[in-house]
């Protein structure tokens, strides 16, 4: 039996934020790490991962920086190819961002980017519901490419937020 832990009862965690993990020490960073360096052809890739604990009952809010000497314009166009046809990652407008409000229920991703040009960096926000888009949703999602069935069938529930 898991006893309670104090520290993420909702009684001492609304109205507050904390960090936790820090300094490399998630359970979740090699394998960050490890999806990174895939996608950069196998360079060695570094990941500092500090995750926030909010007052809320799911969602993920990630922000992701790397330095940079490329345009927004061109990092959008970048964007845009690798997920235009993804059913369920949307892309939002320049100047909009993420909210882990707007997809409570659903298993969406939002991204928003933007570029800080004075201190030449890439600063790329995901806003996914973990209970939905996290393990569950990944399930079936791959249980239907594996069945050959439609991508999104029985996951194109808009969610619960407006």
């Amino acid at each position: 039996e898991t006893a309670a832990k104090v520290d993420l009862l909702a009684a001492e965690v609304i109205g507050s934020a904390r960090a936790y993990n820090v300094g490399g020490k998630h359970r979740h960073t090699p394998e960050i790490a490890q999806g990174l360096a895939a996608v950069a052809g196998g360079a060695d890739v570094t990941v500092s991962f500090t995750p926030v604990l909010i007052p809320t009952a799911r969602g993920i809010l990630a922000t992701c920086t790397a330095r940079t000497r490329a345009s927004l314009s061109d990092l959008r166009a970048v964007y845009e190819k690798a997920y235009d046809a993804e059913p369920f990652v949307y892309l939002l407008p320049e100047g909009r961002l993420p909210q882990t409000g707007a997809v409570v229920g659903g298993n969406a991703a939002q991204l928003g980017i933007a570029v800080d040009s004075d201190a030449q960096t890439f600063i790329a926000i995901a806003a996914i519901d973990n209970l939905v888009k996290g393990t569950a949703g990944a399930a079936v999602q791959s249980m239907n490419l594996a069945l050959g069935w439609t991508e999104t069938d029985g996951l194109t529930t808009v969610g619960v937020a407006p």
